[in-house]
């Protein structure tokens, strides 16, 4: 089983993380089954890997923190040794630091230098590890990459190996042969509504030669979208009782919009992800078209009203107009306040 980062979502994880980590590591070591794991960007190599001197004693490695010095950890198959290389989510400074080269100043070169500094046997079967951005991946919203590319490493690092798996993109794919990110076994932004979580099987035959395949997963609690107008998705008689445990993003469709709604909604949908609305005015703020001319001498109850209709795509109703007349006559002084 290997694990390419971000085993955590933050340097210091909740406990309930931590205990949920080491009941999974136990289980694959009571199966006897090999875990090789990386620190993700968002994991502290140090807190990641303390005990890692005593776990692989049970078939458990974790990657230490990079120095410039990375052995392989070496599994036998029917067809003889495998070399896993391990590499942690690196910065260009622990690399220039580590292996004192001086113009090592974005991702891709401190990555090469790496893979350089592994003293890799071409012989053998390779194998590599790591977390990391590279060239045509193609990212969701819960992911960022650094403005300028600095963070991108090109696929041909990645040459002398025969399977590089990797982590740090939430979308399965391949972006280019023989490399492969897995993705994140959960749903973490709506851009990720319709992909099918899975984990990816490797195979690797004697020769080299890589076969892929997906083992769905299926998530105790689905993400997914509900859309309807705030007296129907309060009506119990309406709304999908299966859904109400699910990570969801509620989109309102009322024209006005609902005072403390998340808060009175969440009391049916303890999950709600996010709220948004769709309608008139939304819809009219994401086309906004061209600015309006101001006509010369248009009254202050025209200029308002038209300000009104353009931001909500709507007239205002009688009672709005009379309260915004009223509040003219006040402020040019002509009424009493």
């Amino acid at each position: 089983m290997i694990i390419a980062g971000d085993v955590f979502d933050k340097p210091a994880p909740p406990a309930e993380a931590v205990s949920m980590f080491d009941d999974f590591l136990t289980d694959f070591a009571r199966n006897e089954i090999p875990v090789l794991a990386v620190p993700g960007n968002h994991d502290s190599p140090e807190r990641l890997s303390f005990g890692s001197r005593l776990m692989e004693g049970s078939g458990v490695i974790i990657a230490k923190p990079y120095n410039g010095h990375i052995s392989p950890v070496t599994i036998s198959d029917e067809y003889g040794e495998v070399d896993f290389w391990l590499l942690p989510f690196v910065r260009p400074a622990d690399v220039r630091a580590n292996l004192s080269i001086e113009d090592i100043t974005d991702s891709d070169r401190a990555v090469r230098a790496a893979v350089e500094a592994m003293k890799i046997d071409p012989a053998r079967r390779n194998v590599l590890a790591a977390h990391l951005f590279t060239a045509g991946a193609k990212t969701c919203d819960s992911e960022t990459a650094v403005i300028g590319g600095s963070d991108i490493v090109g696929v041909s690092a990645f040459e002398p190996f025969c399977y590089t798996a990797l982590g740090h993109i939430h979308s399965p794919q391949s972006p280019a042969d023989r490399v492969r990110y897995c993705g994140s076994p959960m749903k973490y932004s709506l851009s990720e509504l319709e992909q099918q979580k899975s984990v990816t099987v490797a195979e690797i035959g004697g020769d080299g030669g890589l076969t892929l395949s997906e083992l769905p997963l299926v998530p105790p609690r689905e993400l997914r979208v509900l859309r309807g107008g705030y007296e129907e998705l309060t009506d119990k008689r309406v709304y999908d009782g299966t859904a109400v445990e699910d990570y969801l993003h509620i989109v309102l469709t009322d024209e006005d919009e609902r005072p403390f709604a998340v808060e009175a909604l969440r009391s049916i949908y303890p999950n709600i992800m996010k709220l948004t609305y769709d309608n008139t005015r939304t819809r009219a703020a994401a086309d906004p078209g061209e600015l309006p001319q101001i006509e010369k001498g248009i009254s202050t109850y025209d200029l308002f009203a038209g300000l009104y209709k353009r931001q909500n795509g709507r007239d205002m109703s009688d009672e709005q107009a009379d309260y915004l007349k009223s509040l003219i006559i006040r402020a040019e002084g002509g009424g009493n306040g």
